[in-house]
């Protein structure tokens, strides 16, 4: 068949390029998942799970949030989130991915600006290309482009709402955007700042609410339940109205099954701790803070040092895959990055320091690197 022989051709040809994906489960050491605190497999969360089949939790929804679907513990965990983000509302759904389709979809009208950051995740790009919003991007955390971009399309007549949509940390780069001056920049503007907070929720900020807790502007921020908190599902916070346009007019929630009431017990759980013990983000963070250590003996530049997500930039695709392989084969579990989730020619290794190693085995990961780089060499 025609589609089979044009689909086996795009593998090969992924194949003879070095990026072809293939699913392989986790080996050795982990320094690849996004579990940064320690909790997908903890004793923690299995108590709560204990807990919550004690209480008769239903492991499933049966349906829509909008048909049978809805559950007490839905509602709980919303607000139970709203206050533990200072938001007036939240919304939960089924993964940061399908929120992110859901908020640019559904809340920006036609005559609209979506101002975005030229490395925002393309689950964001998903959702204008669903939407009406017009778009722009702008240069990666860069400001003043973003206020060049505002008083162009202004200049050029543009007279709708602006919503400016960034990542807080970047899951490739790991770096932090310049949330203040973007606030800055919305309050100026009569903007929204859209704050996707997917690899700062947990880790960064008071009892981790993330780094755009507390900006002035107008705030609709996105948490992920999946990464830091360890569970799954995704976390709309923000204004109540826009809460409830959304469960009216977002399809990605109306006409998704309902997000498991089990999962939001958990996630309810997670916050809660989080909300009365500071420990599980002051250890992330002392991590973070060896593995930079470490990372600048041994030569890793200094700008790519600013989260628990290190990227080392090594550009080729054939090359970054072997040394990966290598670290593999050696009990540390790192995953090369190739484009097309990267631009071209900067293919590399994403360190990603989590809450399933300890200071010893980041160590021991970055000697192992700094060795493997001078064989290489």
């Amino acid at each position: 068949m025609k589609a089979l022989s044009r689909l086996n051709s795009m593998l090969e040809t992924l194949d003879t390029r070095n990026r072809r994906r293939v699913l392989a489960q986790p080996r050795g050491l982990d320094f690849a998942s996004n579990d940064y605190l320690g909790l997908a497999q903890s004793a923690f969360l299995r108590d709560a799970a204990q807990t919550a089949l004690a209480q008769g939790v239903p492991l499933g929804s049966g349906g829509s949030r909008l048909l049978r679907g809805n559950h007490l513990e839905h509602e709980t965990l919303e607000n139970e989130a709203a206050a533990f983000f200072d938001a007036e509302a939240a919304l939960f759904m089924g993964g940061g991915f399908q929120a992110n389709q859901a908020i640019f979809s559904t809340l920006p009208a036609a005559e609209d600006l979506i101002l975005y950051d030229a490395l925002i995740h393309a689950s964001a790009h998903e959702g204008m290309r669903m939407g009406r919003g017009q778009t722009s991007a702008f240069a990666h955390n860069d400001v003043t482009a973003a206020r060049l971009a505002i008083e162009a399309w202004l200049a050029e007549g543009g007279s709708g709402q602006i919503w400016i949509a960034v990542e807080s940390i970047y899951s490739m780069e790991g770096d932090i955007a310049p949330l203040a001056a973007l606030s800055d920049l919305a309050c100026e503007h009569d903007a929204i700042l859209v704050v996707d907070e997917a690899h700062a929720t947990g880790v960064f900020g008071t009892n981790g609410k993330g780094l755009a807790h507390g900006l002035k502007a107008e705030l609709l921020t996105l948490h992920t339940c999946g990464k830091g908190l360890g569970v799954s599902g995704g976390l709309i916070c923000g204004p109540r109205v826009m809460i409830e346009t959304l469960i009216n007019r977002a399809r990605p929630f109306i006409f998704a099954t309902a997000p498991s009431p089990f999962n939001a017990a958990l996630v309810r759980a997670v916050l809660q701790d989080l909300q009365t013990d500071a420990s599980l983000g002051l250890n992330a963070l002392s991590r973070i803070r060896h593995a930079h250590a470490v990372a600048r003996q041994i030569g890793i530049p200094q700008e790519a040092l600013n989260s628990q997500i290190i990227p080392i930039i090594l550009g080729d695709d054939a090359k970054t895959m072997e040394m990966a392989a290598t670290l593999q084969a050696k009990g540390f579990d790192v995953r090369g990055i190739r484009p097309p989730t990267v631009p071209r020619g900067t293919s590399r290794l994403r360190v990603s320091i989590t809450g399933n190693v300890d200071k010893d085995e980041i160590s021991a990961l970055f000697e192992t690197l700094a060795h493997q780089q001078t064989e290489a060499a």
